[in-house]
């Protein structure tokens, strides 16, 4: 398996935040990648499950431990050690999924994805990959203060000396639209 895990999600570590649309089973190695995306939209379709105990295998890509954090021990121990599916609104509820589409002849999955894509697009990139790694001190067992100490020692510097803070800053004093560069982080 490469450094960035199945399929180059379950264990990635780049700068872009990955929205998942999914739309159907999602399961195994799927749900691992899922378990590390930043946010996912799910048809009400959807199910995610690790049936991997169904099969006498064990899900190595990183979602165990993954999945405890995300909802809990004992949903964890209910998705690892039964192997059922869980539904997308289920899985909503549980914090797996961010939203659920429905499929009601409205905007499908894929296009609420990338209307969630164009808004986070719209933002400072700058601001929007130092936020991420915040998120994900936080997530990856860190301590509050820890995480803190770690994202502002890493990522004050180079966020402050770049052009995007002082575009968005200027353009908030004229109030008018930011007009972002390409990150230089």
């Amino acid at each position: 398996m490469p450094p960035s895990g199945f399929g180059g999600l379950s264990r990635r570590s780049g700068k872009k935040p990955i929205i998942c649309a999914v739309n159907g089973l999602c399961l195994g190695g799927g749900c691992e990648m899922v378990l590390n995306a930043d946010m996912v939209i799910a048809s009400s379709k959807a199910y995610f499950g690790l049936p991997e105990v169904q099969r006498g295998v064990v899900a190595w890509a990183g979602a165990l431990p993954r999945l405890g954090r995300i909802v809990g021990r004992q949903r964890a121990m209910e998705m690892a050690l039964t192997g059922r599916k869980v539904p997308a609104e289920e899985a909503e509820r549980w914090g797996i999924v961010n939203e659920v589409v429905g499929d009601d002849g409205g905007k499908g999955v894929v296009e609420r994805a990338v209307e969630v894509a164009v808004q986070i697009a719209g933002n400072s990139p700058d601001a929007v990959l130092v936020s991420r790694e915040g998120v994900k001190l936080g997530w990856e067992g860190i301590g509050v203060e820890e995480a803190t100490k770690l994202l502002m020692e890493g990522w004050s510097e180079k966020l402050n000396q770049g052009e995007n803070i002082r575009e968005g800053l200027r353009a908030f004093v004229e109030k008018r639209k930011p007009v972002w560069r390409d990150s230089k982080l």
